[in-house]
């Protein structure tokens, strides 16, 4: 099949271009991270019990961001609302 049986515009070739770039790019970051992980496996379980306690922090911090702080309870009517 030669291109000029199949006429292949320059946005579909620009477009299969850059999802091929996205793929290689990818594979590199995924065998980046594998060389990183294995080679700094010691790092990385030595700094493993931090992490936990570095999330308990931040779960707090995140996961009170939607509904107020400690104090916003008070706003809420204990009888439901009705007046």
């Amino acid at each position: 099949m030669s291109p000029k049986q199949f006429p292949v515009s320059s946005a579909s070739r620009e477009a299969r271009q850059t999802r091929r770039i996205r793929w290689v790019f990818g594979a590199f970051l995924a065998i980046a991270a594998v060389l990183l992980a294995l080679e700094h496996r010691a790092h990385l379980l030595g700094i493993l019990p931090w992490l936990f306690l570095l999330a308990c922090p931040l779960m707090h911090l995140f996961m009170h961001h939607g509904h107020g702080s400690h104090g916003a309870h008070h706003d809420h009517p204990k009888d439901g609302g009705a007046q």
